[in-house]
Parts: C-alpha cells; structure tokens; sequence
C-alpha cells in the first residue's frame, strides 16, 4: 500500500540527504550505462568511436530532458495529493503520467530516428563519425519511451518517499550494463553496436521495475481510461508543458557547446565526451536536487507547512554548496588517471583540464539553479524556471563560450559554459529564496496544477 505523507515531519536536511543521495546514486547508475560504454569503446582504439558516442549523446540529451519534465510534473502532483491525504487522487495521478509520457516520448523517438542525420550534422559530426553516431541512435533511440516511464515511475517512488526503490530502479539499469557492456562490445566483438544494445536493454529493465514497484509494492496505480486521462491531463501538463521546455534548455546549450568544441578539432570532441560523462557521474547529487526535493517541498506545501518548505529550500543550497566543494577537490585529484583511463590525446586532455581546474567548480550555482526549479515547478510557478534556464543556455552561453573560444580556445568553450551557470544560478537562488519566503496555504480544492496558487490563495483571503 502506498504511504501517507514521509516529509512533513522529521529534519528537513535529513530527508534532503537521503533523497538527494539516493536519487543520486540511481541517477548516477542511470548515467553510469553511458560512461561504462564510453569506456569500453575507448578500449577500442578508435578515438572516432569515443567521438560518435559523444554526438549521440548530444541528440539523445533533448530525450531525456523532456522525460526529466515529465517526472517532475509526476513528482509535483503525486507529492501534493499524498500531502494532502489524497490517496487516490495519488494513484490516478501515477497512472495518467506513466501513459501519457509513453505517448509523448514515442513520438519524440519517431521524430529524432526520422531526423538523427540532419541533428547530428548541426551538431558539428561529419563524414565516419557522423555516420557511426547515425548507427548508434538508430538501435537506442525506439527504447527511449521505456526509460522514460522508468523516470517518471521513480518520482512517484520519491514522492512517496521510498527513496530505496527510486534509486534501484536506475541502479539495476546501471549493474546490467557494467555486466554486459565488456561482453557485447569486447567479448562477441559487436563493438559500437554492442554498446548500443546493450543501452536498449538497459532502459527496458528501468522501464519495468519502476512499473512493478509502483503496482505490487505501493499501490500507487489504478486503472486508466480515455476520459480519465484527459481529465488529468490539464494539471498534468501545465507543469510538465513549461518543465520540459526548461529541461531542453540544457541539451540546447550542450549542443552549443559541441557546436563550438566540434570547432577545435576530434581530439577535443573526445575530450568533451569524457567531460560529459565524468559531470553526469561526479555530480549526480547536484543533478538529482531538483527531483529530491520536489516531492519534499510538495509533501509541506500540500500539508500546509510553510515554514519547512523554507527550511528544506536553505537545506538544498546548503547541501549543494558542501557537495559541489567535495566532489570538485575528487575530480582534480584523479585527473590524470582519467585521462590515461580513456586515452585522450593532448587537445582531449587540455579541455578535461579545463573543467576540473576551475569550471566543476560552477556546479555550486548550477545546483542552486536546480534547487530553484524545484521550488518554481513544485509550488506553482514553472514559467520561471524556463526563463531562468533559456536565459542561461539560450542567452548567455553562446556569446560567452564563443568569445572565451577565440581568446583560448577549446578551453574557452568550457569556461564560458561555467560562467553563463554562475550569473544565472545566482540570481535564480535569489529569486526562489524570496519567492518561498512569501508563499501562502494552498487554497483547498485548487486545481493542483495551477500556476497560480498564491494568487488564488490571495483572493480568497480578501473574499
């Protein structure tokens, strides 16, 4: 049976650890299936293959982004009802999320296996690499969808509190393709197809396990209809509709900044790829924030506990800051052990330098970015967070990269990026700070989708 209401008692940093570091460690295992490819292909000796991994993952960022959208609109609804002691409303909500994100990502994979040649060549990829990378996308992107409902169905475990089978939804994905990835790419020679099946089946196993877990253990799904999914559907996307379109700012400045980095030559696509995949991995507790916490400050709002919803967003930005430090200090570290590990030649090696010199350090105010969308997706006010990331990845990022690029190069494209998340994070914090500081109670029976809470609650109040 699915659980009451986890949040709205006990240490508010505690609950933001263990859900930050739990969805962490099954976000990192989720990204760990494409840094444990990157690593066998680079076994390979091929460093046109490393580069082809690292155009696929451009193109298959906008997926996963929309899918991240997604879930946080589970996320938020799912917390709300269960905050409020609505248990079916919970269950409903669950269901309708997980059929409509299967419908919206099959069409998004329909649309990027039509169209993978055109967005990889405004990617920067050219001639074998392209070609490779066209090959790659073909077999994993039909499994998109299944990953997706494995995401969406791990924030509603979140929202319910189970911060154990959230995570193993995606650590099973990960633990299968540690396993497989040596055999299919190495053993049976299968090479770069290899890696791309062995992605396939992957994303399957997420997809399954989070469905299982919601039906047999919490019993957060009910049967669905036509008409009941067109009744959730409103709530549903006006805060998945203005959260997907944020989280595609994200694969938008990362395809700029490939754009850019294509520029200086494979070596240091290579050497992108590789800071790619190290970011996912190093810093999986900044980027598993915004969902943490959503179902924490949701849970509060719902119940009505306003000051813990303040107390959990400070919490947030404190653990971003302690984690980011730690983490940067681990990266210079080893530095050069990753290097030798995936064989980086000196253009590969000098952006790599980059990021762990100076630009991982950024992630503070990347992370404080997030813990603001949490608060803006959750509590009412998702157009916020899509105007504080477009304005991050949309503005700032190209002139910023582009002019650092002409001064020192590849290295250039790395700093710019760090810089646009610094300004934006900042003030994002600032804003998200002063916006749960004057938050009102939710008006009872408010359609929870609304991106007007505090207003309706204003009106009622004078009424």
């Amino acid at each position: 049976m699915s659980r009451g209401p986890t949040f709205t008692t006990g240490s508010t940093m505690r609950h933001v650890s263990v859900m930050t570091l739990t969805s962490a460690i099954g976000l990192t295992f989720m990204f760990l299936i494409d840094a444990a490819t990157l690593f066998w292909v680079s076994r390979l000796g091929d460093e046109r293959l490393v580069a082809a991994l690292g155009f696929a993952w451009t193109v298959t960022f906008f997926i996963i982004s929309t899918g991240i959208g997604l879930a946080i609109a589970a996320t938020a609804l799912v917390s709300r009802a269960l905050g409020a002691g609505d248990a079916p409303g919970a269950r409903k909500t669950a269901s309708a999320a997980l059929v409509i994100t299967l419908a919206v990502q099959a069409a998004m994979a329909l649309a990027v296996v039509l169209l993978r040649d055109p967005l990889l060549a405004l990617a920067g990829a050219e001639g074998e690499t392209a070609a490779l990378a066209s090959r790659f996308l073909l077999v994993t992107t039909p499994a998109a969808p299944i990953m997706a409902m494995g995401m969406v169905g791990s924030a509603a475990l979140r929202a319910a509190g189970d911060a154990w089978r959230s995570m193993s939804v995606t650590l099973a994905a990960g633990m299968l393709a540690m396993v497989l990835d040596p055999v299919f790419i190495i053993l049976l020679d299968f090479g770069l197809e290899g890696a791309a099946w062995v992605m396939v089946l992957a994303r399957g196993s997420s997809g399954a396990l989070a469905v299982w877990y919601l039906w047999r253990v919490h019993n957060l799904l009910a049967p669905v209809s036509l008409r009941g999914i067109v009744d959730q559907a409103r709530a549903f996307f006006a805060i998945a509709a203005p959260a997907s379109l944020t989280q595609l700012s994200a694969p938008f400045g990362n395809a700029v900044v490939t754009t850019l980095i294509a520029a200086h030559g494979v070596g240091a696509v290579a050497g992108w790829a590789v800071v790619t995949r190290m970011t996912v991995l190093a810093f999986g507790g900044i980027f598993a924030l915004s969902g943490a916490i959503g179902g924490i400050l949701g849970q509060n709002y719902g119940a009505g506990l306003l000051p813990r919803v303040r107390r959990a967003y400070r919490d947030a930005l404190v653990f971003c800051a302690a984690y980011t430090g730690a983490t940067w200090l681990l990266l210079y570290l080893v530095r050069e052990p990753v290097i030798a590990v995936f064989r980086l030649g000196p253009e590969g090696a000098e952006v790599y330098h980059a990021f762990v010199g100076l630009a991982a350090g950024g992630f503070i105010f990347a992370g404080a970015l997030f813990v603001a969308n949490a608060a803006f997706n959750t509590l009412g006010r998702p157009l916020w967070s899509t105007a504080f990331n477009w304005t991050r990845d949309g503005l700032a990022m190209w002139p910023l990269a582009w002019s650092l690029s002409r001064v020192l190069g590849a290295p250039g494209v790395i700093y710019g990026q760090a810089l646009a998340g610094v300004v934006v994070g900042a003030a994002a914090a600032w804003v998200g700070w002063r916006f749960v500081s004057t938050l009102r109670p939710r008006v009872p029976g408010a359609d929870p989708g609304s991106a007007d809470l505090e207003t309706a609650a204003a009106g009622l109040h004078q009424a």
